[in-house]
């Protein structure tokens, strides 16, 4: 048996991991009208933590109910009914499974039809030619909204760790808010959150400061970072071992490299820059450079679905190894690679000409899996990309109008 992909992990606040394999997060939509968790999403967690993963990654729970990446997504903050969370934690904590709330604030990646605030670093709006309109132009955010998005991140950490998980992972990846701040391309500031890297990780950093020092050193704390933005002039390795280095400082007991936004899928395999990602774990030459020079334990996340690689990313230095579009249909596969380590999990693949809508195409096919095993159904493989694009686009359209009923009062 290979003992490091499953051997036991001590995280550097002490706390244990049963092995090193992670589910990592997925946009679900799977939340009830109230943006709560209950019954689909309790059964798709018991359903990972049944099948082997020492840690399991909540899809996006964001800090601002005006704020989302989509319909159908779990909202928490300080007046939240906390039951439905602790009931949600308690499925995931099944078979000795460790739990992280992963928790974002969206910023200009809002869809124009969700409505609510398109709040950014700076008014630098999305650019996906033809499908830009999409997307909302940004407001850029003044002293007062920066304070109420760190309060709102430290918040929903106090929320969580109420609620019973084992701790929070802290979204500043794919082109959010907090990613938005990291980068030159988004981040034109001339004041104290803008210019240098130092000023422009500061958003970044008094979040995870004040998440520590509320959360206590207990509570995981983990931060998911692009290695790189995978766009000329963006956010690059260098800058992410800087930020890697600084956030030594507070405690941290994960970095999550990933990369790329919707601009530059690299999360999908595809960046807009002509660098070349490797064909499964796509971010793991950049992630175990970075590693080598880390006191934090890192994980990489992108594309793993053989226990080779997986095997591969520890040798690497590595410390955990992140999957995601692979449990998605074949939840159980940590717990498979123990009798048939030869067995290859399946990810979907789309290569349209718009990269657009590949995207949009794979992350439909995924979380048409999500739907089937949140109903104790099991995934299937045979599902047409463009019809599950279909389907997904009238179910979040249904969701949409669901969203804007409820806080119809508040939306502009």
């Amino acid at each position: 048996m290979p003992q490091d992909v499953f051997s036991l992990f001590t995280l550097p606040n002490g706390n244990q991991l049963k092995n090193r394999l992670v589910k990592a997060a997925m946009e679900e939509n799977l939340a009830n009208v109230y943006q709560l968790p209950d019954e689909p999403l309790m059964q798709l967690y018991s359903t990972w933590a049944r099948g082997g993963v020492g840690l399991i990654i909540t899809g996006n729970v964001m800090v601002d109910r005006l704020a989302m990446t989509g319909p159908g997504g779990l909202v928490l903050e300080k007046s939240t009914e906390l039951e439905p969370y602790s009931q949600l934690a308690k499925q995931a904590q099944q078979h000795n499974c460790k739990v992280w709330m992963q928790i974002n604030h969206p910023g200009r990646q809002v869809y124009k039809r969700m409505g609510g605030k398109v709040i950014s670093s700076s008014d630098v709006a999305l650019n996906l030619g033809k499908h830009s309109a999409l997307f909302a132009p940004p407001k850029a955010m003044n002293e007062q909204e920066i304070q109420d998005v760190i309060k709102r991140f430290v918040t929903t950490a106090q929320k969580a760790q109420e609620a019973g998980f084992d701790g929070v992972e802290v979204h500043a990846a794919h082109g959010y808010l907090l990613a938005q701040f990291l980068s030159p391309l988004t981040n034109r500031r001339q004041d104290s959150w803008g210019g240098s890297l130092e000023n422009r990780a500061r958003l970044l950093l008094n979040i995870v400061e004040q998440v520590r020092v509320a959360c206590g050193i207990k509570f995981d704390l983990a931060v998911k970072l692009n290695s790189a933005d995978f766009q000329r002039g963006g956010f690059d390795v260098k800058d992410a071992q800087q930020v890697v280095y600084w956030l030594t400082e507070y405690g941290v007991d994960m970095v999550e490299l990933s990369g790329g936004s919707y601009e530059a899928p690299a999360m999908q395999g595809r960046s807009a820059d002509e660098r070349t990602l490797a064909r499964e774990a796509y971010f793991l030459e950049f992630a175990s450079k970075i590693a080598l020079e880390s006191q934090i334990p890192i994980m990489t996340t992108g594309g793993i679905r053989r226990l080779e690689i997986a095997e591969q990313v520890i040798e690497s230095g590595v410390a955990l190894v992140g999957m995601a579009s692979a449990l998605a249909y074949t939840p159980d596969l940590p717990k498979q690679w123990l009798d048939h380590p030869e067995r290859v999990g399946f990810i979907p693949s789309v290569n349209w000409q718009d990269k657009t809508l590949s995207a949009l195409a794979v992350m439909a096919l995924i979380k048409k899996q999500l739907r089937r095993m949140s109903k104790g159904q099991a995934p299937k493989k045979d599902s047409w990309a463009w019809l599950a694009l279909l389907d997904d686009q009238l179910r979040l359209a249904k969701l949409t109008k669901r969203y804007r009923n409820l806080h119809a009062a508040e939306l502009d």
